[in-house]
């Protein structure tokens, strides 16, 4: 931005020191002002006046071109010549100019009446008649030719006098112009200059590794601000160059042009060193951002392959832990394998006693009860009153019976009981530690609950109240089936109760 900024000052001060008149910095087919003639002289005219027997009557004031003649008349009438009057300023002349400048231009005084030359007014003064000569065509000719020098000077003061203006408005502008592109020249250096200490100071703060763009980024600038310094001297020297070559150009336009194309010449020569210069310049910062990448890519190889190293490391640390942890786990469930076991070896065995004493318990009620009914045949006046214990009873405890309809009924309990959401009674008293507890539950014929009664206890009071509430929140579990109810009128139905996503009943 700051060379487009400096490259458009330059071209802009080259275009506005462009004149539309001369041979040095002029557009092609343009003339010089003073050479083309705007204001022509007119053509002469002869006035015969009348003679007067009076005093002669002065005529009316004519144009600078209608200045009379004097003209050969009769012997008996006076010759009558006017005398010609003081010339009238020459209209200024029409500037032509491709910008009105913006300055007050000065105005020229009116230029002092003049005479013409002494023998001319003489050849021209009124004489008597007697003494007039007779103007021949040598006079006659000789007083058109200094009628013209007088008006081509008159035209020539003029034009010089126009000309000075428009150079004194013409300079005006050109100083104007050059003080404010020195003035935007330094703005920008001084704006240029700030900016480079400000990122200086911002930079200092940065890492070591962008030292070295640093730096390469200071010399850029001192060389781009050394540039744009040799650029204003150049455009100030070019511009002091092309005053002196519009001062000389009015006197050898032959040599003018010789100097302005070698002005150009070794403009063109300097422009191409300086091309050739920032092309240097701008290969030696590609160079230095080339080394820098490539220093970057190879620490960031570095970096990378550290990462790896390391994550390689990590993983077989994590390889090692986990193989370490799986045969710790492995260990751990070789051991919670074998409690288990030996868990349910004792259970089976306390199971494999319980049912044996259970079983030696239902054999001494029936030896009971048969000898009871026994003892009442036998003297029927002393027979007991019937009792809980004289109704008919049936057992399960497995589920494998001969009798498919106790099995079906005992089945259905314990879906009831596994299958409506019980578990949301006992889930918070189960997180404590206990043992599977054994319960044997005592039904009627009519599905009420006679007894519940825990073989092995889960060792925590809470959850066996909570299983007394379970199986009583169910009740009652439906009538007895017609074959189930002619065979018993209570049965005991003997379970493990487990506790996990829900109540599962063994």
């Amino acid at each position: 931005m700051r060379s487009a900024v400096l490259l458009s000052l330059v071209l802009h001060a080259l275009l506005l020191s462009i004149t539309l008149g001369g041979q040095t910095f002029g557009l092609p087919g343009l003339k010089f002002p003073w050479k083309e003639r705007r204001l022509g002289a007119e053509d002469l005219r002869i006035f015969l006046a009348p003679a007067q027997p009076a005093a002669p009557v002065p005529a009316p004031a004519p144009t600078p071109t209608d200045i009379p003649i004097p003209v050969p008349v009769a012997a008996d009438k006076p010759a009558v010549a006017i005398p010609p009057p003081a010339p009238a300023p020459p209209p200024p002349p029409v500037v032509t100019a491709a910008k009105r400048p913006d300055v007050n231009l000065p105005i020229a005084p009116n230029a002092a009446p003049t005479r013409a030359p002494t023998s001319t007014v003489a050849s021209i003064a009124p004489v008597q008649a007697s003494e007039a000569p007779v103007p021949n065509d040598a006079a006659l000719e000789q007083a058109r030719l200094d009628q013209e020098k007088l008006s081509a000077e008159k035209l020539r003061q003029a034009e010089l006098l126009a000309e000075a203006q428009r150079e004194a408005a013409r300079k005006e502008q050109l100083r104007q112009d050059a003080a404010r592109a020195e003035q935007a020249a330094k703005s920008e250096a001084a704006r240029m200059e700030a900016e480079r200490q400000e990122r200086a100071r911002q930079e200092k703060a940065k890492q070591d590794e962008k030292t070295q763009q640093e730096a390469a980024r200071q010399d850029q600038e001192r060389t781009e601000a050394a540039r744009l310094d040799a650029a204003r001297k150049e455009a100030a020297r070019q511009e002091q160059a092309r005053q002196t070559q519009l001062d000389a150009a009015r006197q050898e336009a032959a040599k003018q042009e010789a100097a302005r194309r070698d002005t150009a010449k070794q403009e063109a020569t300097r422009q191409e060193a300086a091309k050739q210069e920032a092309a240097r310049q701008e290969a030696a910062r590609q160079e230095a951002a080339k080394q820098e990448a490539t220093r970057q890519e190879a620490a960031k190889q570095e970096s990378i392959r550290q990462e790896a190293a390391r994550q390689e490391a990590a993983r077989r640390d994590a390889v090692r832990q986990e193989a370490a942890r799986q045969e710790a786990a492995k260990q751990e469930a070789a051991r919670q394998e074998r409690a288990k076991q030996e868990q349910a070896q004792r259970e089976r065995a306390a199971e494999e006693e319980q049912r044996n004493e259970r079983l030696r318990a239902i054999g001494r009620q029936l030896d009971k009860e048969a000898a009871e009914r026994d003892a009442a045949l036998k003297n029927p006046s002393r027979a007991p009153l019937p009792t809980v214990s004289s109704l008919r009873r049936g057992w399960l405890f497995g589920r494998a019976d001969p009798n498919a309809d106790l099995v079906q009924y005992a089945e259905a309990m314990s879906r009831k009981i596994e299958m409506n959401m019980t578990i949301d009674m006992v889930r918070d008293v189960v997180k404590q530690p206990h043992t599977r507890p054994i319960v044997t539950v005592a039904v009627r014929a009519d599905g009420t609950v006679e007894k519940v009664t825990f073989v092995v206890s889960s060792g925590v009071p809470a959850i066996d109240d909570a299983i007394r509430k379970v199986v009583a929140s169910q009740a009652p579990y439906g009538a007895f089936p017609p074959a189930l109810a002619r065979q018993y009128d209570v049965v005991e139905i003997r379970r493990t109760w487990i506790f996990d996503v829900a109540i599962r009943l063994q």
